[in-house]
């Protein structure tokens, strides 16, 4: 499993990570796939494209998951 640092950020919104992670091409494609329901977070799926991502979190989409990390 992969992870990601917020380093001094407090979160990251949910369709932000999936664009800094390469797994989508655009902001408004992750948009599209978080609406559609196609994205967990702690094996929930999340609707939300905004949803604040904290440490400790997963999140999984297509096959890649990744942990939040400090």
């Amino acid at each position: 499993m992969a992870t990601f640092s917020l380093g001094k950020h407090p979160h990251v919104d949910l369709c932000d990570l999936l664009k800094l992670e390469g797994w989508v091409e655009s902001g408004a494609m992750a948009k599209s796939l978080i609406a559609e329901g196609q994205v967990t977070v702690d094996g929930t799926v999340e609707t939300r494209k905004r949803c604040k991502i904290v440490i400790g979190q997963t999140v999984v989409f297509d096959g890649n998951s990744i942990k939040i990390v400090a």
